[in-house]
């Protein structure tokens, strides 16, 4: 028996009238949960794997996704034959769909379509169908340290192809990386698709990203703050050392030059926030020279906040 045409809205889990946005999160959401490489030897989450990236492909396309809904094409992408022989129907007698140009059965409709798309064979011949392979599209996860020094990812395709992707240093979220004819293969000696590939970026506990630049919080002790010190700071290249400057506050910027990412024409920078920052369990020592400290050197670091409606 036939497999029953699936319905893409239904694979993904969404409405019909789903909005791209949700239709990106539904696919994001089950690709993780079935990919292939998280189920190994697990052929029915590689089927429904299949199927989720099927579905994608055509929902997040609008042109697509308008000519599925309107039925001009099938659940594989395929044109479907209505829109061929639909003209036809109506022509009414004992043969519905011969019409004025000589067609004597549907085969033959057919036929004559398929010498148009070949560039019109001439003599009654039948031509060659030559088609363009079709797109694949595939999402993968990458660390954020991954995306910013760039590397080497294999991952495995829709089709079961497993592809090596070049990650480039700089990698922003949600970029999307072709790979020229790395998709289906051509019908009758046309070209292959090409492969889409969105990766997405995970967050990272310390860095974050403003374009070319690197942003980081980096706690400082009390007497690194007053006194000034030389401390050492992660960077996405590796640890560097940074002067404190002596009077330093919560709050204060340092910049560390070309310690960012790649960006248009030069290197972006790290930016490092400073949080001053007291001990778990201030001593006796600490709170007592604070107490003398603060009778003799009384100072509002609140004033003028009185004057804020």
């Amino acid at each position: 028996m036939a497999d029953v045409p699936k319905d893409l809205y239904a694979v993904l889990g969404v409405a019909r009238d789903a909005t791209p946005e949700v239709i990106r999160k539904a696919y994001r959401a089950l690709a993780k949960k079935h990919h292939p490489d998280l189920n190994p030897g697990d052929a029915g989450a590689e089927a429904v794997f299949k199927d989720i990236q099927r579905a994608n492909e055509i929902l997040s396309d609008s042109e697509k996704r308008r000519q599925y809904d309107a039925g001009e094409i099938d659940a594989e992408g395929n044109e479907t034959p209505k829109q061929y022989y639909r003209q036809y129907a109506g022509a009414g007698g004992e043969q519905p769909y011969s019409s004025a140009a000589g067609y004597d059965d549907i085969g033959d409709v057919f036929a004559d379509l398929f010498r148009e798309r070949a560039g019109g064979a001439t003599g009654g011949g039948r031509g060659n169908i030559r088609m363009r392979g079709r797109d694949a599209r595939y999402t993968m996860e990458v660390s954020f340290l991954e995306a910013a020094k760039g590397t080497k990812k294999r991952v495995t395709m829709p089709d079961g192809k497993s592809l090596e992707i070049s990650i480039p240093a700089g990698q922003r979220d949600g970029q999307v990386l072709r790979l020229r004819g790395k998709g289906g293969p051509g019908i009758g000696g046309g070209e292959s698709g090409d492969a889409f590939v969105e990766v997405h970026v995970a967050p990272h506990p310390l860095f974050r990203r403003q374009g070319a630049d690197i942003h980081i919080d980096l706690p400082i002790a009390v007497n690194e703050a007053v006194l000034g010190a030389k401390v050492t700071v992660p960077t996405v290249s590796g640890k560097v050392a940074m002067t404190i400057p002596a009077g330093s506050n919560t709050g204060d910027t340092l910049r560390l030059r070309g310690k960012g990412l790649p960006g248009a024409g030069a290197t972006g920078d790290q930016i490092v926030t400073l949080r001053v920052v007291l001990p778990d369990a201030p001593d006796d020592e600490l709170t007592g020279f604070m107490e003398k400290w603060g009778a003799d050197h009384a100072y509002d670091p609140r004033a003028g906040m009185e004057n804020v409606p």
